[in-house]
């Protein structure tokens, strides 16, 4: 119902492209940037488990006029940043666009680390683990969507070495453990890599691939685990900032039924395979 005639929301591809009075801004939200443009939108109606055809011709309609806010790309054919560009190639392959150049686009920029670092265009050579997963769930979407596809599953699998030889959490030059927000669990996640945000993908990968898990999951898996409290509930720990047509979990601080559904299905996973 926030919609635009045009397809978009708010105005914008990543950004909102007018001030929108009908959206809730809250204390400390110009800290962050705002979470109602149309890419955000589509991320949480396709995570919400909406079907597609609920968006009519808005694929159509986005393909005709919407344009990223760098360097007036069209919609679908993707930018320069890996993580938009993972949002973009998930959401257009759940409505049915044809989003292969953008797959092919990930298979180009993967670096030789086996990651993604959205600051490649920088010059950026070591991966992020924030881009990296980013990545890597982008395109398990894209193979959800249209079947496995070799080239897809290689790329994917590279990338998984890469989080799985730091254990999802540790930094492989000292071993250090990647704190705050490694295990700062919270929902909507938006672009931010934690150790449940990883842990819930290998699941998800997992599945697809018909593959166990990986015993470099263990220590993360901990951590999920420690994280519950005392009600076998998860906190809410560090939503971002930034303004959102309204709000959709709890409160930072506060149990989330978001944070602990997530949680609860991959320790559920992990554990199915112990029994």
């Amino acid at each position: 119902s926030l919609q635009d005639e045009d397809g978009q929301w708010a105005g914008g591809a990543y950004f909102p492209g007018r001030p929108e009075p009908r959206a809730l801004k809250r204390d400390g939200d110009d800290a962050g940037q705002p979470y109602i443009a149309t890419t955000w939108a589509l991320n949480d109606l396709r995570e919400w488990g909406v079907d597609a055809k609920f968006l009519g011709d808005t694929a159509q309609k986005l393909e005709a006029g919407c344009r990223w806010e760098y360097d007036d790309l069209p919609y679908w054919q993707g930018e320069v940043d890996c993580c938009i560009n993972a949002f973009t190639i998930a959401n257009g392959a759940w409505l049915g666009v044809d989003m292969s150049q953008l797959a092919d686009w990930f298979l180009e920029h993967q670096l030789a680390d086996g990651g993604w670092n959205c600051e490649w265009v920088e010059g950026s050579t070591k991966s992020s683990f924030h881009s990296t997963l980013n990545s890597l769930i982008g395109l398990l979407d894209y193979e959800r969507a249209l079947g496995a596809n070799a080239r897809i599953t290689a790329a994917r699998k590279r990338g998984e070495e890469y989080l799985l030889a730091r254990k999802l959490m540790f930094r492989l030059s000292t071993g250090e453990l990647l704190e705050p927000w490694v295990s700062e669990f919270s929902y909507p996640a938006r672009w931010r890599y934690s150790a449940l945000s990883a842990l819930d993908y290998f699941r998800a990968a997992r599945a697809l691939d018909g593959l166990a898990p990986d015993e470099r999951l263990s220590q993360s898996v901990e951590l999920v685990r420690s994280a519950a409290n005392e009600h076998q509930h998860w906190i809410n720990q560090n939503p971002e900032k930034g303004t959102v047509w309204f709000e959709v979990d709890a409160a930072m601080g506060q149990e989330s039924k978001w944070v602990t559904f997530v949680a609860l299905r991959a320790l559920r996973w992990w554990d199915a395979t112990r029994a």
